[in-house]
């Protein structure tokens, strides 16, 4: 869920139309030399600021100064430590760091593994490579892909950083170097002083955020337009490859053959089942604060659509795409560059703000036909689908909405959500009705993904207690929301004590059958054993029973959003190391 960082404070820098920013590695050079672009034969596609995967020469005089001068500031100018930026508190528990892991064979210890989940099931979380030193927020840490390769009910793991630019320098010199827009600014002296030298890093070359992008791509991963990039919404998303092992390579920074400079799009694009094209956008701290766009089914991008009816910069996560439509929720999470005179981080929450719902044609040019309407107290985390009734006259919506939205930022993990149904009439342009769809505090909630943008039945998500732990698992029904229903539950699966779940995902059993005829799948934590499995569950069974588990190797810190990619689009995220 990274969001900004050191490109937040630096000017703007228009990017050139290069579709691939990659990282080469040394002993395999030919990965990006090689690789094919067939999907998109642009000539324009290469390879730009390449960085070797062996470690560079020693860090200079020059860096271990600035080096000197990021200690003087963590020892003596910061104030003191939020419990939201104190590592300590922070990376405690599952939420601590692991290292990586290369592709070890796991053991099945219940159950067996359903046909259907024959391919590569991976999530995404933040994992910082070295234990920070300076203030630190969750949503800063390094990407780290956690994947399971199932074949023939026998299973494959291993964890993986997604090799960024960020992570790319800092593991060359040693320690963190790159700010953060939710943790550095603390205390005006730190604050001028950690823009000071991150400005002197960027003029004397140590670093190039303006050119390579600056972010973890630590929230999500999406397949798009064929191939499959770990995301985070302050930068470009990073394509990645499985090897033929079950292994993961960082192939670069993608930005879709775009004309226009793109620097950053969100972690959470919506992809359609039946055309393949993706919905996504980008806020920015200046004008227009909101941009939409659409990628095609064949990897390329297309034009902008400006939103200039927002008038403050809203840190948007997450939206949701109908048929026709896109939905978008100006919350009242918001980036003021002002508190950062204050000595204050620039991302806050508004209590003032009254949040908006604003509803724009997919496939509009420009935003002359976008409208909104106000929604008192509704600020989106996490969309879990949205479609059209009434021949296109209601846009339906559910999502989770934060309840306790000043929380967000500074106590996340004593935040509360409402998973919500929102009915929007799109002739008289309003909301004509709203209505919560459990008493129970829900969240990362999803569907059967073929249904995406379609109206569906059956939703799945998390009871979240605090502090911030996933301690059951329920199954919803959509179709009962009412005026007299309060809980639309109708299928639980409480864990373990002990236990700490993560995001479900839905794998279909036969993509021609029942919405609900698939299986649940997710990893699991257990504090007592400090073991992490991975946990196959009927989604139609009323108990939700577990069919299969997994133990897997290594621990799988508490992180955020995954995706899992069948046997039958394998082949397209996959290479062949001997054919390199």
């Amino acid at each position: 869920m990274e969001t900004l960082s050191s490109s937040f404070f630096l000017p703007k820098f228009s990017q050139s139309s290069s579709s691939f920013v990659g990282i080469e590695k040394s002993p395999r050079r030919k990965i990006i030399a090689n690789y094919s672009f067939s999907r998109f034969p642009d000539p324009l596609i290469r390879t730009k600021h390449p960085i070797s995967e062996e470690k560079r020469e020693k860090p200079s005089l020059l860096a271990h100064l600035f080096k000197s001068v990021d200690d003087f500031i963590c020892n003596h100018l910061d104030s003191p430590l939020r419990p939201s930026v104190d590592p300590k508190h922070v990376l405690s528990g599952n939420f601590s760091p692991v290292d990586e892991l290369p592709p070890t064979p796991c053991e099945v210890v219940e159950g067996s593994l359903p046909s259907c989940l024959d391919g590569v099931y991976f999530r995404n979380g933040p994992n910082p490579q070295f234990i920070p030193r300076a203030p630190y927020h969750i949503f800063d840490g390094d990407g780290m892909l956690h994947m399971i390769k199932i074949s023939g009910g026998k299973a494959t793991f291993c964890s993986r950083y997604v090799k960024t630019y960020k992570y790319m320098v800092e593991r060359d010199l040693g320690h963190p170097i790159f700010p953060s827009g939710f943790a550095s600014f603390n205390g005006l002296m730190a604050s001028m002083a950690r823009i000071g030298l991150t400005a002197a890093r960027v003029l004397t070359g140590q670093y190039n955020p303006l050119i390579n992008g600056s972010g973890t791509a630590n929230t999500s991963v999406a397949l798009i337009g064929g191939k499959l990039y770990a995301l985070g919404e302050g930068d470009l998303p990073y394509e990645i490859q499985v090897t033929s092992d079950g292994d993961l390579v960082t192939i670069g920074r993608h930005d879709f053959q775009s004309s226009e400079p793109f620097p950053s799009m969100t972690a959470h694009p919506k992809v359609d089942p039946d055309t393949g094209e993706t919905c996504a956008f980008r806020f920015h701290a200046v004008p227009p604060f909101l941009t939409f766009f659409r990628i095609g089914s064949d990897g390329r991008k297309g034009p902008d659509v400006p939103i200039f009816s927002m008038k403050t910069t809203a840190m948007i996560h997450d939206f949701a795409v109908t048929k026709n439509y896109a939905i978008f929720n100006d919350v009242q999470m918001v980036i003021s560059p002002a508190e950062i005179l204050r000595g204050q981080p620039p991302m806050k929450v508004d209590t003032v703000k009254v949040p908006r719902l604003g509803v724009i044609d997919r496939y509009a040019k420009d935003e002359s036909g976008m409208w909104w309407t106000d929604m008192p107290g509704f600020n989106i985390l996490h969309a879990v689908n949205a479609w059209e009734e009434d021949d296109g006259e209601t846009i339906v919506l559910v999502a989770s909405n934060l309840t306790s939205v000043d929380l967000v930022l500074e106590g996340l993990d004593l935040a509360d959500l409402m998973l919500e149904e929102i009915r929007i009439s799109v002739k008289a342009q309003k909301v004509v009705s709203r209505r919560p769809l459990s008493t129970k505090v829900l969240d990362l909630g999803v569907i059967n993904p073929a249904y995406a943008g379609k109206k569906n039945r059956y939703a799945y998500a998390i009871v979240v207690a605090k502090p911030r732990k996933a301690v059951e698992l329920v199954k919803l029904d959509l179709s009962l929301s009412s005026e007299d229903c309060h809980d639309c539950v109708v299928a639980s699966r409480k864990y373990e004590p002990g236990w700490n779940g993560s995001e479900p995902f839905f794998v279909p059993n036969d993509p021609a059958s029942d919405e609900d005829d698939g299986f649940i799948v997710t990893y699991v934590h257990d504090e007592k054993t400090q073991e992490s499995k991975f946990l196959v569950m009927d989604a139609k069974s009323p108990t939700l029973e577990i069919v299969a588990t997994v133990k897997l190797p290594g621990r799988v810190p508490t992180g955020f959003h995954g995706l899992f990619v069948s046997q039958s689009h394998v082949t397209e995220v996959c290479r062949n190391d001997q054919s390199t």
